[in-house]
C-alpha cells in the first residue's frame, strides 16, 4: 500500500523528510529499500549555521546531487525501478517546455527549493491540476500561520498526494515571496522517477497557464 505523506519533525529537515516523501508518494511501503532510507538520512543535513553547527542550516545544494547520483547507481546496481535528474540555476522553472513540467506529465516527483517565510526550504511537487502545481509542503503550520494568499490554496483531502496548490507564475518569481523558486542563482531541483510506472507525457494537453 502507498504510505501517507508526513511532516518534518524539526526547523532543519525538510530535505530529508521530502526525499522519504518521493519515496513514499513513488513507492508501495513493502518496496522501499531500507537501505534507500538508510542513504537519505546519512547524506542530509550536512549544511552549518553561522556558528559552526551540523544540520542546522539543512541539507546543502552538493548533498542533494549527491543523492539524485547515488539514486541512480542504487537502481542499477540492485535493479531497482528508480531514476533521478537533478537541475540548477535556469533549468528550474514551471512552464510548458520545462523539463519540471515534463516529469509530472510522466508521473515523477519533483524535489525542489524554494523560499518560505524568506529561508530556503525543500517541499515535494507532485502533479499538475488545472494550471496549479500540486506540492506537499512537510512544514506543519497549522499554528495559525498558514500560508493562504491568492495564488496558493490549501488542500486538505489529499494525504498521500498535495497539501498546497500553486499558481506557477509565483513559483518561477525571482522575489522573496513564499513559494517562488527565487533567484535562479540559487535554484535547485531533483526529478525522480519510478521506472516501472513513468508514463509517455502527452504533447496534446495544456498543461500552464
Amino acid at each position: 500500500m502507498k504510505n501517507y505523506l508526513y511532516y518534518q519533525t524539526s526547523e532543519y529537515d525538510c530535505g530529508p523528510t521530502t526525499l522519504c516523501n518521493a519515496m513514499r508518494y513513488l513507492y508501495r511501503r513493502e518496496e522501499i529499500s531500507p537501505e534507500l532510507l538508510k542513504a537519505i538520512f546519512m547524506y542530509t543535513l550536512d549544511a552549518y549555521n553561522e556558528k559552526g553547527e551540523v544540520g542546522r542550516h539543512g541539507t546543502s545544494r552538493m548533498a542533494m546531487e549527491f543523492l539524485s547520483s547515488w539514486f541512480n547507481q542504487f537502481g542499477k546496481s540492485k535493479n531497482f525501478p528508480i531514476h533521478s535528474e537533478f537541475l540548477v540555476d535556469n533549468q528550474v522553472y514551471i512552464g510548458q517546455n520545462s523539463r519540471i513540467t515534463s516529469c509530472l506529465q510522466q508521473k515523477g516527483v519533483v524535489v525542489v527549493r524554494i523560499l518560505l517565510e524568506g529561508d530556503g526550504h525543500y517541499v515535494l511537487l507532485t502533479g499538475l491540476h488545472g494550471g496549479m502545481v500540486g506540492i506537499f509542503d512537510p512544514y506543519d503550520m497549522s499554528d495559525n500561520r498558514e500560508l493562504a494568499f491568492p495564488g496558493v490554496k490549501i488542500v486538505g483531502d489529499k494525504p498521500k498526494k498535495r497539501n498546497r496548490l500553486v499558481r506557477p507564475e509565483i513559483m518561477n518569481s525571482e522575489s522573496e515571496r513564499s513559494y517562488s523558486l527565487g533567484d535562479f542563482n540559487a535554484r535547485e531541483a531533483m526529478l525522480i522517477y519510478n521506472t516501472d510506472t513513468r508514463e509517455t507525457p502527452d504533447k496534446t494537453i495544456e498543461y500552464m497557464i
